[in-house]
């Protein structure tokens, strides 16, 4: 099991990225959750089996049709066993 922090610099909000990671979490069998910042970027945790975290963090490195991702920087979080994957308010 693994469990990341990821966010996500560029210009990835009011483009879908957070409906759509979530659609793509629930596809790839991960919890966690994605929310936008107020400094422009997108926050979010991502939990599961390996190779299903890194199917969710290749996706946020491109993002949805429309989106421009400068930057995914990802850090090591210890698991937390969640249950599904939100979309949560502006932090």
């Amino acid at each position: 099991m693994r469990r990341v922090h990821v966010t996500v610099d560029g210009q990835v909000q009011g483009v879908g990225y957070r409906y759509t990671a979530r659609l793509i979490a629930v596809e790839a069998g991960v919890t966690g959750w994605v929310r936008n910042r107020r400094d422009g970027t997108v926050e979010a945790e991502v939990e599961g089996a390996e190779d299903a975290v890194d199917e969710m963090l290749a996706w946020m490195a491109e993002g949805p049709p429309g989106a421009r991702v400068d930057a995914a920087r990802v850090t090591e979080i210890p698991p937390a066993g969640g249950r599904g994957f939100d979309v949560r308010d502006t932090a």
